[in-house]
């Protein structure tokens, strides 16, 4: 009898790095909090979206358009599902309470938004680290009317003077 719990116990002990290899390094389930990404996660008030992040490899290949879960750059004890505007080399045009009107993303940052206006987001604290975003969510997998993938599209409206690293003449 203590033979056979000592081997479950060890059994369950050798689990432990590999759980937690997958949840640091390939997928994790992330609970999505507040309305900033509304209407795209927690549509309805008052219940929350959980989604898989992609962890492996990932920040190669990051493209506008993209929802990530990143850490606050002014508090690292707090997460943000964000979208991801701009990246390295593109011009943006800031909204308020950014103190200018556009700014060029530098290397290895990205610009990321809310897709609720009343969203904390880059506007408020400028463009965020590569090193600060946790992995990009790809799927919604609760509540179970909501499974499905996180569409790339959407957030706020495209802004016309909106300038892409690629479109530049330079």
């Amino acid at each position: 009898m203590l033979k056979h719990s000592l081997k479950t116990g060890l059994v369950f002990l050798t689990w432990i790095p590999v759980i937690y290899t997958v949840k640091e390094h390939l997928i994790y389930v992330g609970k999505v909090e507040g309305s900033s990404m509304s209407p795209t996660l927690n549509p309805v008030k008052g219940y929350s979206d959980y989604v898989i992040l992609w962890k492996l490899n990932f920040k190669e290949s990051l493209k506008v358009g993209d929802v990530v879960f990143i850490r606050s750059p002014v508090d690292p004890e707090k997460l943000y599902a964000k979208r991801i505007k701009a990246v390295q080399g593109d011009t943006v045009v800031t909204r308020h309470p950014y103190p200018k009107d556009k700014v060029s993303i530098p290397r290895n940052h990205l610009w990321v938004e809310g897709d609720n206006i009343h969203s904390v987001d880059s506007n408020n604290f400028g463009p965020i680290s590569l090193g600060l975003v946790l992995g990009r969510a790809t799927h919604v997998i609760f509540p179970l009317n909501r499974i499905g993938n996180i569409s790339g599209e959407g957030g706020r409206e495209v802004r016309e003077d909106y300038l892409r690293a690629e479109d530049s003449p330079m």
